[in-house]
């Protein structure tokens, strides 16, 4: 497996960890690929041999061996953002849900994230994702007296 293949195999398990494909998160899957480079530049019909290699992949393996195997094709760098990646579609469809939160901590394991850091972009996407509603807006932003 290639570098880049890990990588997008990554936010597939991300999609995929409990076999249900959500309209949100398949959705963000595909957007992170699609703004990110190389994927951006890709050919449509390289974007289908490569989804098919990963669902094939999944099909065979299942996504906790996916993401086993894309670990060691990865470096430290690209560790870091592809658990930035599966954080943000994990956090696409709603709050975390507690397999959801083993899923990553197991993910942040297996790609050598720190839990300090794993944290840390958790919470970005928890700021990012969060209701717009004016109560949180106004937990988010107290105003000073």
């Amino acid at each position: 497996m290639d570098s880049l293949t890990a990588f997008a195999a990554v936010g597939f398990a991300a999609v995929s960890w409990d076999s249900h494909f959500t309209k949100a998160g398949t959705r963000a899957f595909r957007h992170a690929l699609d703004y990110r480079e190389p994927f951006c530049r890709m050919a449509d019909d390289e974007m289908i041999a490569l989804l098919d290699e990963l669902l094939e992949l999944r099909r065979a393996v299942g996504a906790h061996q996916m993401m086993l195997q894309a670990a060691q094709c990865l470096t430290k760098p690209q560790c870091m953002t592809a658990y930035a990646m599966a954080s943000e579609l994990m956090r696409s469809d709603g709050p975390f849900e507690a397999e959801e939160r083993r899923f990553l901590d197991h993910l942040a394991v297996t790609l050598e994230v720190s839990t300090f850091e794993a944290r840390r972009i958790d919470t970005v996407f928890e700021i990012f994702h969060a209701s717009l509603t004016l109560s949180s807006a106004i937990e988010m932003n107290p105003v000073v007296v």
